[in-house]
């Protein structure tokens, strides 16, 4: 169901605000999305360029020892779910559950979703390129990182968004960047401190 004009954006605005940040420079990077949020009604939608706020999902399986990735097609890289939000959603972590649902192939009832977010990562995307005035300029996607739980036999399905999904051990995932590693190991923590179920 859709929300009001504003709704997903006073969401945003509201959970990066109120969120603690694990660390001083993931405060700074809280600072950063509040001050584009704050100058930008439609910061969350990828009509805002060069900047656009993305939610995306970690999911870990409930013992915490797996981690679900994606072959991301443009960029050719596993990374976690996620991507653009839509007009129909309402909250952030509601468009990272979204696109934790469409990415993995797994039924929504099957993912567990912790609402507050564990991770930012602010990177360029060059093959997310503005048009108009803002031609040629990178595009910054501004993701807001959230956790969820699948369970331990849940098999995902490969979407048209990706060139393959698949669960990987968290002690051996391929290739990863280091703000992947770093979110990972958030996540972990998070799931050790709630306790959050996997089905």
């Amino acid at each position: 169901m859709s929300g009001t004009p504003g709704a997903l954006h006073a969401d945003a605005l509201a959970s990066l605000v109120s969120w603690t940040a694990p660390d001083a420079a993931q405060e700074e990077l809280r600072q950063r999305y509040v001050a584009h949020l704050e100058a930008t009604p439609n910061g969350v939608y990828r009509s805002s360029t060069p900047d656009h706020v993305t939610a995306s999902a970690i999911v870990l399986d409930a013992t915490g020892e797996h981690a679900l990735l994606t072959l991301h097609a443009k960029a050719g890289r596993w990374f976690q779910l996620g991507g653009h939000c839509e007009e129909g959603d309402t909250t952030l972590a509601g468009a990272a559950h979204r696109e934790a649902v469409e990415e993995s192939g797994l039924a929504s009832s099957l993912l567990a979703l912790d609402g507050v977010p564990v991770q930012l990562s602010e990177h360029p995307v060059p093959f997310c390129r503005p048009g108009g005035a803002e031609a040629g300029r990178p595009v910054h996607h501004l993701d807001v990182r959230y956790l969820v739980v699948a369970p331990e036999a849940a098999r995902p399905e490969v979407s048209e968004e990706s060139l393959d999904v698949r669960w990987w051990p968290v002690d051996a995932l391929p290739d990863p960047e280091a703000d992947l590693l770093r979110l990972v190991e958030l996540a972990r923590e998070r799931l050790t401190a709630r306790g959050l179920p996997g089905s």
